[in-house]
């Protein structure tokens, strides 16, 4: 069977809408995914096993733990200094593409994320055929011409200036000067360039094919009139998140920033409905296995912040969509509860190719089991970002630092979960969970991150409780 495994940047669950919820702003319109999810098994549970976008595609690549980041602070040329994890593929984990390469599978990867192409990254190991298309953020894809202030003031609000957004912003249109049609932008472009991979390689017996699209990620360029799907009113630009708070942020400007995510997500769903019509003329969805899912979502104003973190965590970010579709239609219209994360995908993909891998990965294969309406293996997800760690369970939503400090517990069974903290109140809790996130992370945390996590201010409305053992 034919493998598809198709990664979306940034794409929050509650802008699909065949998980029949929308963001606090409205609802974003999806229906191309909402047709794939009628004939796909449905996930409603879903997470990263460790943020932010490079531990994410580590993970889900090799199967394999990237919490709690031993040997995992890197500092290598070419590159910032990321989140813990924000590193290459340990040259002794198989990926995905290798093990299948060697069992027979043609093997490709079609992707705009720039950050798994710079220098000391090597994400597109074991691929047959890789294309990277560049250009996505500061990629540095075109040195000039700069922009004028004038330009510069069209798309970064002057109170969001400053050293580092105006570099930001300076490159992202750099990189776009040419752009003259909807086929321009990257989330289309991505697409096409998949449809035509599969058409260009219909002699393959099966076939294992990657599709990362960067979109709807930051910055949220997208053609107008996606745009004005969500505000008609023509309003300053704004596509750059502040990663802060949003309380005295102009209300126009959050607006926009909102209807510019919620255009480029629908963006990337028409361009998604492409990809599938290309799928069925060709004859690929009586023999070939869709999986669509994301790495993380993004806060645009939620509890008043804009942007992605570790500490506090939040659902907006940590639930992620995950859709399989299979082409005897098992699990069509199915929704499934279980406790996935993105090790499990890989397991899954492994089992559906009958590839036992050369090394064990920590995840496991749900697909069968969520069909027959079976609970899973998992009772709770451990999800490391940074120097903190998150555990969710059927009841509860814990969050703190690795040295056991500033401790955040929300009760999902209460009619506004995160309305407010209950660490005072349930201390054994507290310990609890953060004994099964020690567990999680085989016993200890590296020295270096507890550092960081002592390092790290408290968040705020945090608990003084430890939860230590």
């Amino acid at each position: 069977m034919n493998v598809i495994l198709i990664v979306f940047d940034s794409l929050r669950k509650d802008c699909v809408g065949a998980y029949g919820s929308s963001p606090f702003w409205g609802k974003v319109h999806t229906p191309h995914l909402d047709a794939f999810a009628e004939k796909s098994l449905l996930m409603t549970r879903a997470y990263p096993e460790s943020l932010p976008t490079l531990p994410t595609r580590r993970a889900l690549y090799t199967g394999k733990r990237v919490y709690p980041f031993h040997n995992a602070d890197f500092r290598l040329k070419g590159d910032f200094v990321g989140a813990p994890g924000w590193g290459p593929i340990p040259e002794e984990q198989p990926t995905l593409a290798e093990l299948l390469s060697e069992h027979g599978y043609r093997t490709a990867l079609i992707a705009d994320v720039y950050h798994m192409f710079k220098p000391s990254k090597n994400y597109w190991r074991g691929f047959d055929q890789w294309m990277f298309l560049r250009g996505q953020e500061k990629d540095p894809y075109r040195s000039g011409p700069k922009l004028t202030q004038a330009e510069i003031d069209y798309w970064l609000p002057r109170e969001m200036q400053n050293e580092f957004t105006i570099s930001f912003i300076q490159q992202c249109i750099m990189n776009i000067h040419d752009r003259t049609k909807e086929e321009d932008y990257f989330a289309a472009r991505v697409f096409k360039e998949s449809a035509i991979w599969l058409e260009q390689n219909q002699d393959a017996d099966n076939f294992f094919l990657t599709i990362e699209s960067f979109d709807p990620h930051e910055p949220w360029l997208v053609p107008a009139h996606y745009r004005k799907m969500y505000m008609k009113e023509e309003t300053p630009e704004q596509v750059k998140s502040g990663y802060g708070d949003t309380s005295k942020m102009p209300p126009e400007l959050l607006a926009r920033t909102q209807a510019n995510y919620s255009g480029l997500v629908t963006f990337c769903d028409r361009w998604f409905g492409y990809f599938m019509e290309s799928m069925r003329v060709l004859g690929l969805l009586e023999n070939t296995m869709v999986i669509v899912t994301a790495d993380h979502g993004h806060s645009i104003g939620d509890n008043n912040y804009i942007g992605k973190r570790g500490y506090p965590s939040a659902p907006e970010v940590y639930d992620v969509p995950l859709m399989v579709y299979h082409p005897e239609g098992k699990g069509a219209g199915k929704k499934s509860n279980m406790f996935i994360q993105h090790t499990d995908i890989t397991a899954t993909i492994l089992d559906t190719a009958g590839v036992t891998p050369s090394v064990s990965v920590d995840g496991r294969p749900f697909f069968q089991d969520a069909v027959e309406g079976k609970e899973g293996w998992r009772d709770h997800v451990t999800v490391g970002w940074g120097s903190a760690t998150t555990v969710i369970t059927e009841r509860w939503w814990f969050n703190c630092k690795v040295d056991g400090t500033g401790c955040l517990l929300f009760d999902l069974q209460a009619q506004e979960p995160f309305a407010e903290n209950v660490a005072d109140k349930n201390p054994e809790v507290v310990n609890e969970l953060f004994a099964l996130a020690l567990k999680d992370a085989g016993g200890a945390y590296p020295d270096w991150l507890i550092e960081l996590a002592r390092s790290q201010q408290d968040a705020p409305g945090c608990s003084d409780l430890a939860a230590r053992v």
